[in-house]
């Protein structure tokens, strides 16, 4: 089987549509606690957020593959919010969760179910979880739409009282 045939079975079998979008995706059943992450087998950091993530009490279902721009296009994350991994985050609502989004913001997203695609926290900030969690350090989590008009907005701020 070839990388593309892989990558395409991934994204099809046994995958269910999101709910805002039309686009297949890897989250299965219909736990809030369920999520697939899309990685790079090599990298560690986002080992140790899909390991922080399990630890919270999620079940987490791993896909490591070598290339992620065919998962993260699926997803319609703009270049501007890639981080290094992808997941998608099961439930009745289901929602993409790109690089290393807080605890904190998947609890808020599952509160709130907002009317949006997925939220994400662009580039690999230094101390957000996976990349030496710092309860204090300040970078910004954005939540996106379908619709590529449609702006960024700011969904959460990391390390800044509310």
């Amino acid at each position: 089987m070839t990388k593309s045939n892989i990558i395409t079975s991934i994204l099809f079998a046994g995958f269910s549509t999101f709910a805002i979008g039309g686009i297949s995706h890897a989250a299965s059943g219909h736990d809030e606690k369920t999520m697939t992450v899309f990685k790079t087998p090599w990298c560690g950091c986002c080992q140790v957020w899909v390991e922080a993530i399990e630890r919270a009490g999620y079940t987490v279902k791993v896909n490591d593959l070598d290339d992620l721009s065919s998962i993260k296009q699926q997803a319609e994350i703009s270049k501007s919010l890639e981080g290094c991994h992808t997941a998608v985050l099961g439930g009745e609502r289901k929602y993409v969760l790109e690089g290393h989004v807080p605890l904190a913001a998947i609890e808020k997203l599952q509160s709130e179910k907002p009317e949006i695609r997925g939220i994400s926290t662009p580039g690999m900030p230094m101390g957000s979880l996976g990349m030496g969690y710092d309860e204090s350090a300040q970078y910004t989590v954005y939540a996106y739409t379908s619709d590529p008009a449609a702006d960024p907005t700011v969904f959460y701020e990391a390390g800044r009282s509310e």
